[in-house]
């Protein structure tokens, strides 16, 4: 850290300001002339579209990048952060969307990682163990110090990490899509927490897709577009004033979905059951239609997804493809058959972060790229290069590492390769989850695109407005079974809702298997199921399984 240089604050109760500051990676410039300020006891959101800097700027501040050109100040003296220990020390803390948790360390173990409190050379853990309970009941969280981390549901474990951060007596704390998996309970829950820190004289930093948590929860809103700040406005300005300066332009239509003719069924399952996890599921997916997929923490909706794919084993019922019997848990067979998966886990289970654009989008049609055990590596090349330019993926280029892409282009390729296969039947699993409102749209104009061509779309989203909007009939599954199914004029959040509680209780081991804590789902009344896979642990071609819960 650098000797401070005292500058006059432009506001009293100032603790952090950013001024003109700029930061280019090989290819792009990700910041340009980006300007924020953050006063003590406030909430300031920071909103733009995926890739417009907001990680950027996160990194910065936490010490993982450093300025090309700016001043980053704190307590109105210029600061250099060239580490994580620099930013504890100043006070800034930061949670990432990615928890940086210790899966095998306890809770109090985690909170005060590199930092115990120690007596006689050794660990004090008693010490250490009751400051972790006086920190974890600040933050409202009922946890044992003693817990292992990976024992812990997603809301628990975000509750650790703000733990963990005040525990640093952060002055600084920036929360980067704090609700993007938590329910709906879960997020008022984590809002009430906010409140408190704020009342505390903590200044937020609170980074969010959701437009309705900022009048909720915000007192400033700065957005950042395509690497530059471009305005700075109250909490309270209408959301469709803070979509145009987020994108540019007015979004006429959320959910432009594009209704047809249906075709002749294209997926048809029948009394798919897994003993435990979902019992006699059958629906159909007709050509050039989107059947939405709805209901609770534990609906067994993701399940189902999987093992439709293949990916996970099931007891009883058929799976057919445009009238072909598919046999149970082949992925092969379903790839050849022209299903697809998008994975509600995409870094995980969609993708090779640490590989190319090229290689991701081709992963799926390697095998068929290969000619007596060469892969044709310029028609690969030139058939990424066709669909990359089709959707849209903004990037530095095909060699571009897909871990360095924005959400929602990291989803593009996922899509894209998909395409590539000449899918003819695709399950999106929570396809626009952490991407922001511009990058959604072009997501459902692919949709559109695809059943425009005579393609099946089955989509499940925790995204309630989503579901509605964008489908032609809605399935609701409650406790592992299908409730009820809605056509696309009788489907309203009420007649969701009443189908999603409708089910009888299961019992034995159905009931175990997805009790789980709710902390496991995801925001909005209708969230993710408990896991990404709850079975044998089948890859998902393009992606890695992730094993034990997520998040961990």
């Amino acid at each position: 850290m650098s000797e401070p240089e005292e500058t006059p604050r432009d506001h009293p109760g100032e603790v952090l300001r950013i001024e003109g500051v700029r930061k280019a990676f090989p290819g792009v410039v990700a910041l340009d002339e980006v300007d924020f300020d953050l006063r003590a006891g406030e909430v300031h959101v920071l909103l733009g579209e995926n890739g417009a800097g907001k990680s950027t700027l996160i990194k910065m501040l936490s010490g993982a990048h450093h300025p090309d050109a700016g001043r980053i100040l704190v307590d109105g003296a210029e600061v250099r952060i060239p580490d994580a220990q620099a930013a504890e020390r100043l006070g800034i803390a930061t949670i990432h969307q990615e928890f940086n948790l210790v899966p095998d360390l306890t809770v109090a173990e985690n909170i005060f990682l590199g930092r115990q409190p120690r007596r006689f050379g050794f660990i004090d853990r008693a010490r250490m163990e009751a400051d972790a309970a006086v920190l974890l009941e600040r933050v409202g969280v009922e946890v044992s110090p003693r817990a292992r981390v990976r024992e812990l549901g997603i809301a628990r474990l975000q509750m650790v990490e703000i733990a963990k951060a005040l525990s640093v007596r952060a002055r600084v704390l920036i929360m980067d899509e704090p609700t993007a998996v938590l329910t709906s309970g879960e997020v008022d829950t984590l809002f009430g927490i906010v409140r408190t820190l704020r009342e505390d004289g903590v200044g937020i930093v609170f980074i969010t897709h959701h437009l309705e948590e900022i009048a909720a929860l915000g007192d400033r809103v700065t957005v950042i577009r395509d690497g530059r700040s471009v305005g700075q406005v109250p909490a309270s300005t209408p959301e469709d004033d803070l979509v145009r300066l987020m994108v540019g332009r007015a979004i006429e239509q959320q959910y432009p979905r594009a209704r047809g003719a249906a075709g002749e069924p294209l997926l048809s399952v029948e009394g798919l059951t897994r003993d435990g996890v979902f019992h006699e599921v059958s629906f159909q997916v007709r050509a050039g239609e989107v059947v939405g997929v709805a209901g609770l923490v534990g609906a067994g909706r993701t399940e189902v997804a999987r093992a439709v794919f293949g990916a996970d084993p099931y007891d009883a019922g058929t799976v057919e493809v445009a009238g072909v019997r598919l046999p149970r848990h082949d992925v092969s067979a379903a790839l050849a058959a022209g299903i697809g998966l998008v994975p509600e886990d995409r870094k995980g289970q969609g993708l090779l972060l640490d590989a190319s654009v090229e290689e991701n989008l081709g992963l799926v049609t390697l095998r068929s790229a290969t000619r007596a055990g060469l892969v044709d590596r310029k028609g690969q090349y030139t058939a990424a290069a066709r669909i990359a330019e089709r959707l849209g993926v903004r990037m530095a280029g095909l060699g571009q590492t897909v871990r360095t892409l924005s959400g929602g282009n990291q989803q593009k390729v996922v899509i894209g390769k998909w395409l590539l296969a000449h899918t003819r039947v695709l399950i999106l699993d929570e396809p626009t989850r952490g991407i922001d409102v511009g990058a959604k749209v072009e997501i459902y104009q692919l949709v559109n695109d695809l059943t425009a061509a005579g393609h099946a779309v089955l989509m499940i989203s925790s995204d309630l407005p989503e579901v509605l909007g964008m489908s032609d009939r809605v399935l609701v599954m409650a406790q592992g079974r299908l409730a009820g199914e809605l056509a696309a004029a009788e489907a309203t959040q009420d007649a969701v809702m009443a189908l999603a509680v409708s089910a009888p209780a299961r019992t034995g081991s159905a009931a175990d298997a997805n009790k789980g804590d709710a902390d496991t789902g995801t925001r909005t009344d209708t969230a993710t199921d408990t896991g990404a896979g709850t079975g044998t642990g089948t890859d998902i071609p393009g992606g890695k399984e992730e094993e034990g819960s997520r998040g961990h």
